[in-house]
């Protein structure tokens, strides 16, 4: 087993190695360049279209629905945890990049925003209504229908591994395993309330934890598209909210340090506190570490989103992307920057501590309110999050299996009590080969979709020069096919 958890490590080393992080990262800044900066012009006017639906516009769910289901499974653990992994990263016992991480992750933020706005276009540019009235979109529909038909084979690539992740790890048992994690450490952290299952003890806040968010995610993937938007419309604003404005509270009870932490951040990025010789390793580290986690937790290029903008209520994709744009900046450049100010504000990042202990201390030192308070309320954001991705990535593996199976009703119908018993049963599971084969999955799902982004991309220049003409936003934005 050793032996075969060694090798998928490997594999797992070489998908998400410098290659891939180079390629989303380039695809990002071409596009910057080729739709010359429409992530800075246009942003003010892509974040009033996410509450102004069109009121003729084809699809299944609005725009502000369509992306609240793409955010649910972007925001996640991963702005909690994994920024903290990130800025607290550390070599050989001293930190190297720690900080500087977050001002990488801004710049892939920033790119990454270019990439989502293409791929937004792109769902709704080529998506397809069935005879049922259910709209069929996402990078298989747009390899296909774009590429030509000679690429189908790409876009089942795509679907197959889509389908995997959604299953087998990203949607199921890494969020679930999370929320078991954050509530067991509040409500139980010695065990002292454990029942035997199998030949094995486990907390009876575990057991029930399972048996709630089974019945809840059942509830709500059994009734699709529109009930996970519904949810999601609800649930997602919520806890965003909830998270950001703890943040501020704890910003504003420690403002004298958000100074010295900007110029900490700033420093730690270009190596200025590195080592005597180090300050080019220092340097990448972070930049590698800031970049990877910035394409991590807002899934710009990875081909995720794009499946649910499909389902958008619009008749103009350029809106779409401009919509799907706006969860890039949402998820990293808000979610993700709150998380990190907090963590470099308080020190907790230099502290020894890796993972959510990070964020919990950053929660305890900075603010005021009693420990177990600030503990409570991250613990419901770790757990809401995890919940929103489940939804998020129910409906995308979903897509993607539909795909690859053509339809057929009885599979769908199959796998959808498939992933509620993968809900079920993650609080249990303890195999870490389960998560790095769904890493693997996520960072395969990119290349199809990069492949085609790269290929259409002269579609989605010259369109979007069309619309804002069109409408007379202005003569000239974006540069020629």
């Amino acid at each position: 087993m050793n032996a075969i958890g060694d090798f998928l490590t490997k594999v797992d080393d070489l998908v998400w190695g410098v290659p891939l992080i180079v390629l989303i990262l380039a695809a990002g800044i071409y596009l910057t360049f080729r739709l010359r900066l429409l992530q800075i012009v246009h942003l003010p006017k892509a974040l009033r279209f996410m509450f102004l639906n069109e009121e003729e516009g084809e699809g299944e769910v609005s725009s502000f629905g369509a992306l609240c289901t793409a955010l649910s499974a972007t925001i996640g653990t991963g702005n909690i945890v994994g920024v903290a992994t990130a800025i607290g990263c550390t070599a050989l016992g001293t930190a190297v990049g720690g900080p500087g991480a977050l001002f990488w992750m801004w710049v892939a933020a920033f790119f990454g925003m270019a990439t989502k706005y293409a791929e937004g276009f792109l769902a709704v540019r080529y998506r397809t209504i069935d005879k049922e009235g259910h709209v069929l979109g996402g990078p298989f529909y747009y390899i296909e229908s774009g590429m030509g038909h000679k690429w189908k084979w790409l876009a089942k690539i795509f679907a197959f591994f889509g389908a995997c992740v959604g299953l087998f790890g990203i949607g199921t048992f890494t969020q679930v395993n999370g929320i078991a994690s954050a509530t067991l450490s509040f409500f139980d952290p010695n065990k002292e309330h454990a029942v035997n299952i199998i030949g094995n003890d486990y907390s009876i806040v575990t057991v029930i934890t399972a048996l709630v968010l089974a019945f809840v995610v059942g509830l709500v993937v059994i009734g699709g598209i529109q009930r996970i938007s519904k949810v999601s419309q609800v649930v997602v604003p919520f806890m965003a909210v909830l998270y950001i404005v703890t943040v501020l509270v704890l910003i504003i009870a420690n403002i004298e340090k958000l100074p010295g932490a900007l110029a900490t951040i700033v420093e730690y990025a270009f190596g200025a506190k590195a080592a005597a010789g180090g300050v080019l390793a220092a340097i990448g580290i972070a930049m590698q570490k800031g970049i990877a986690r910035g394409i991590f937790s807002n899934e710009a290029g990875l081909g995720s989103a794009p499946i649910a903008a499909a389902a958008a209520q619009t008749n103009e994709p350029v809106r779409q992307g401009l919509v799907s744009m706006t969860g890039t900046f949402i998820d990293t450049i808000i979610v993700c920057t709150m998380t990190g100010l907090a963590i470099v504000m308080t020190g907790a990042w230099d502290m020894g501590l890796e993972g959510v202990a990070v964020t919990t201390k950053a929660f305890a030192l900075g603010l005021p309110f009693p420990a177990k308070a600030s503990a409570f309320i991250l613990m419901m954001c770790l757990v809401f999050f995890a919940f929103t991705t489940i939804l998020g990535w129910a409906y995308y593996s979903e897509r993607c299996l539909e795909y690859l199976v053509n339809g057929k009703k009885f599979v769908i119908t199959a796998f959808k009590w498939l992933y509620i018993l993968a809900v079920f049963i993650g609080p249990f599971m303890t195999v870490s080969a389960v998560w790095t084969i769904a890493d693997i999955c996520n960072g395969l799902m990119a290349f199809p979709n990069l492949v085609a982004l790269l290929a259409l991309n002269g579609d989605v220049v010259s369109e979007t020069r069309g619309y804002l003409e069109r409408v007379g936003i202005v003569k000239t934005t974006v540069g020629e096919a």
